[in-house]
């Protein structure tokens, strides 16, 4: 059968008019934005599936081959994916690349540092959602380079996306506000909470730091452990993409000075879940976070 597309000249990046427009990303929150953009006209290759810690992965030769073959990539930026920034860069030069975290309006980013001279950001931006909402823009936009024909599509399906988020948005901060303020703390493996602390009113304190690679001592891991015991917090989390050794040593430390902290539910942090976990969908994984925090803060101890 012959696509109506067959007669469309070469678009950008040696697209050849045929749907679905292949797309790879790094991350399953940006493949989620980017797929509720696109929809049918755009098929969406995820590199870093469920519990995978984006901080530490390593491209492989089959990864390469993906990126290659796309049309087009979206990754988060920011450092994110430290790890595999070369071949991001590399890639960026032949083909239509887009950061969607960087897209971002900068006074909006939380800034954690600077290196030669310049800022540095926390990339875990996807967990203020109506701030991750606003890459929906952007991203309609780069999909319209890549086929201009359906800017419009993009942009109503970009329109209609945002309007779900920003209901999400208003229940995630309805959720928050039911737990007493001085319960609302939110203590993790690492430090990926920021932007859902500054966002629903949280005080968020990671075990680890923004990264992954970096290593937790003794003096953080007792600092918290007074924290929970002087304040009485009822619970902390493990994250489904990082060890929870370091939590583990929390609740140990807690219960020795006569605090029975409990675990929540493992949060979905650097990576969204399965279908079976009810987090295949990054509204999906911002529900299931938000119902794990809500009743784990507010349980009695």
């Amino acid at each position: 059968m012959t696509s109506a597309c067959d007669s469309r000249p070469p678009r950008v990046g040696g697209w050849d008019g045929m749907y679905p427009i292949k797309i790879t990303v790094t991350t399953a929150m940006i493949g989620d934005l980017v797929k509720g953009v696109g929809r049918d006209r755009v098929f969406i290759e995820v590199l870093m599936g469920p519990g995978t810690d984006p901080h530490l992965y390593k491209a492989s030769p089959d990864d390469v081959r993906k990126l290659g073959e796309a049309v087009g990539i979206a990754y988060n930026g920011l450092h994110l994916e430290g790890k595999m920034g070369e071949v991001l860069e590399s890639m960026a030069k032949k083909k239509p690349t887009l950061a969607v975290a960087e897209a971002l309006p900068q006074g909006r980013l939380i800034q954690v540092g600077e290196v030669g001279g310049k800022p540095t950001y926390d990339p875990h931006v996807w967990f203020d959602v109506k701030l991750f909402s606003e890459a929906l823009g952007p991203i309609a936009a780069w999909l319209s380079e890549i086929d201009p024909d359906s800017a419009d599509f993009f942009q109503a399906n970009a329109e209609e996306y945002a309007f779900g988020l920003s209901q999400l948005d208003d229940y995630v901060r309805s959720a928050m506000s039911e737990i007493p303020k001085e319960r609302r703390v939110l203590i993790t493996a690492h430090d990926a909470f920021a932007y859902w602390g500054r966002a629903y009113g949280l005080e968020v304190r990671g075990i680890q730091g923004i990264s992954t690679e970096s290593e937790a001592g003794l003096k953080e891991i007792n600092d918290l452990v007074d924290l929970i015991v002087e304040r009485k917090i009822p619970s902390v989390f493990v994250e489904t993409s990082v060890s929870e050794k370091n939590v583990q040593s929390l609740v140990q430390g807690s219960r020795a000075r006569g605090w029975n902290v409990g675990v929540g539910d493992p949060l979905f942090s650097d990576a969204m879940g399965t279908k079976a976990q009810g987090a295949h969908t990054y509204m999906a994984m911002i529900n299931y976070n938000t119902n794990s925090i809500r009743q784990s803060l507010l349980a009695d101890r």
